[in-house]
């Protein structure tokens, strides 16, 4: 993810904030940067002061700690790191620049993705993959929910905090037909 060129899109669940651990700097000694820790949005931020597209799609509001770092980083408050929520996002993918994705059962937590302590770490399972079937399903997924295409037929919109797209006009119930007095001709 450190590395993305165009785009890193997320999708998860739950978010809250966790720390990664550090990715050494090109031509430096890569046991330096082992064992040291820093904030998610750190890396968000400095990825959108690339010119980094960055989508986080999740189910939930992200935790009281993740929106106070969010607040406090206006690279990231100005569409730095684009959010939307949709309450029936539960699938868990990480597609960086179009190329590949992670796909698997890990949210962006501590617990899941980030740098918990061993013993207090979920048991998660996932994978990466450069297969361009599998890159462009998880692309079309995720283009379906991030545009409001699915909101329009969703059963959960009326819990749902913030629609991302307009409701499908609801079909007219039939009024019916009413039976009034018999109309009879008249013979002239």
């Amino acid at each position: 993810m450190a590395g993305a060129r165009e785009s890193v899109w997320i999708a998860t669940a739950n978010v809250k904030a966790m720390m990664m651990e550090q990715r050494p700097e090109p031509g430096s000694d890569a046991g330096a940067a082992r064992g040291r820790f820093a904030p998610v949005l750190t890396l968000f931020r400095t990825l959108a002061r690339r010119g980094v597209e960055l989508r986080l799609l999740h189910a939930e509001l992200p935790s009281r700690p993740f929106r106070a770092a969010f607040d406090r980083s206006r690279t990231l408050v100005r569409g730095g790191l684009q959010l939307k929520i949709c309450p029936r996002v539960h699938f868990k993918c990480v597609r960086v620049d179009g190329a590949w994705v992670y796909l698997g059962s890990a949210n962006l937590t501590g617990a899941g993705l980030g740098a918990k302590h061993p013993d207090a770490r979920n048991f998660e399972l996932g994978l990466v993959t450069e297969d361009f079937d599998t890159v462009d399903r998880v692309t079309a997924l995720f283009e379906s929910v991030w545009s409001g295409a699915e909101c329009g037929r969703c059963r959960l919109r009326s819990v749902c905090p913030d629609p991302i797209g307009p409701a499908l006009p609801r079909p007219r119930k039939p009024e019916g037909i009413r039976l009034g007095r018999a109309r009879r001709l008249r013979r002239r």
